[in-house]
């Protein structure tokens, strides 16, 4: 349990939401496993008032967290296409050659990398899982099994790795160092190099009732006030920020050295709507811990009736966020039959906490539950005209973001 603010190093937190005690997110089980008690850490989210940052107080060792990973990137079509967007865009505005260098921190299985590889643009991805740094290293990415730091930046500088473009893309959220990893993005960085930073959104999170996003990887969760604090402090400036839809809502931001920043106007403007929406005050978040009842007890009822009128109920998506709703809201066997996956390397095994076992998306045709809870609505456009022929033969999904809607 962490006391003082990764960021200001403040101890005034104000609670905003307790889920209690849920096993790690992505700790899927075997079948040998079912019978073994699975560990479970505290979920408790706040907010630091002196920096604006909202963050959990638990601090699992990333060790535990990260050296194997089962989230493959390349599964998603959603990912992918986004993934190509931005290098494409990159590619052509910054006029990157075989010259360049484009570094990725947390770099999964390549799949964004592999764009700039295609172009011929030299890469360096840096994953710690070592069975997704280890695919990504068998497609030709070239990548380094470790974690980013401080450290691991200066190792890289002395060997000439700097960057042009660096990503860290839906990494700063699970970040314990944070102080680390952002001076290792300065070293790293060319002196008129920019780094591409994704992260998801505080306000979406908080509006759209995104509760599910909170498990013990993701340590923070960032508006662009406190992202603007932080990245100050190590003598970098956020240049430019764009609102995504991805993710249920996230920022893109472009960071660089502040005297090749440019104008900041956009990033001015930003931070003006962020302080008139409340984003210093915690009466903003105050309300948050009611919504997530609200929804609680609306989609228990809406499962339970479902069950007890003899309907079947699925679920899609062994993700974090689904393990994060299963066991908070006490989802277990007597209401959902199964869940299903795209990735063969959950398929066979069980989700964490409520132990039901993940099966192939075929497996809806196969069975036709009646309703399919979705769980990684993240990926609903996606998902749902993967599934069109289970829909066309009847089967409807139940989707809970932002809210309790049936297609």
């Amino acid at each position: 349990m962490i006391s003082k603010c990764r960021i200001c190093g403040s101890d005034n937190f104000v609670p905003i939401l307790d889920l209690g005690n849920t096993p790690l997110a992505n700790s899927l089980l075997t079948e040998d496993q079912l019978e073994t008690p699975q560990m479970s850490y505290p979920l408790t989210l706040v907010f630091c008032p002196a920096c604006t940052l909202v963050q959990i107080t638990a601090a699992v060792p990333p060790e535990q967290l990260f050296s194997q990973y089962l989230y493959f990137s390349s599964y998603s079509d959603t990912m992918l296409a986004h993934a190509k967007q931005i290098a494409d865009h990159l590619i052509q505005s910054r006029g990157l050659s075989e010259q360049s260098l484009v570094v990725e921190i947390a770099s999964n299985d390549g799949y964004l990398l592999k764009n700039f590889v295609a172009a011929g643009i030299p890469v360096l991805g840096i994953e710690p899982a070592k069975n997704i740094s280890s695919v990504a290293q068998q497609n030709s990415i070239r990548t380094l099994s470790e974690f980013f730091d401080k450290n691991l930046a200066q190792k890289l500088q002395k060997q000439s790795f700097m960057a042009d473009v660096l990503f860290a893309n839906n990494v700063l959220a699970h970040v314990a160092d944070l102080h680390s990893v952002v001076e290792g993005i300065r070293i790293l960085l060319k002196k008129n190099g920019v780094a591409v930073i994704e992260t998801p959104y505080v306000k979406d999170m908080i509006d759209n009732v995104e509760f599910d996003t909170i498990y013990h990887e993701h340590l923070c969760y960032y508006s662009l006030t406190a992202l603007n604090r932080l990245f100050s402090i190590h003598g970098l400036a956020i240049s430019d920020v764009e609102h995504l839809d991805i993710h249920g809502g996230s920022l893109r931001l472009f960071v660089s050295r502040p005297d090749s920043a440019g104008d900041r106007s956009n990033v001015e403007e930003w931070l003006k709507r962020e302080e008139a929406w409340g984003v210093s005050s915690s009466a903003y978040y105050e309300n948050f811990a009611l919504s997530v009842n609200r929804l609680k007890k609306s989609l228990l009822k809406l499962l339970r009736e479902l069950r007890s009128g003899g309907y079947e109920i699925a679920a899609y998506g062994a993700a974090a966020k689904g393990a994060t709703l299963l066991n908070s809201f006490g989802i277990g066997r007597d209401l959902i039959k199964y869940v299903v996956d795209r990735s063969p390397y959950k398929q066979g095994q069980y989700m964490p906490g409520c132990r039901l076992p993940i099966l192939a998306p075929e497996m809806l045709l196969e069975r036709m539950p009646d309703y399919v809870l979705l769980l990684t609505w993240n990926f609903a456009d996606e998902i749902l005209k993967q599934q069109e022929e289970y829909r066309k033969r009847g089967g409807k999904f139940i989707l809970f973001v932002p809210k309790i809607t049936i297609v």
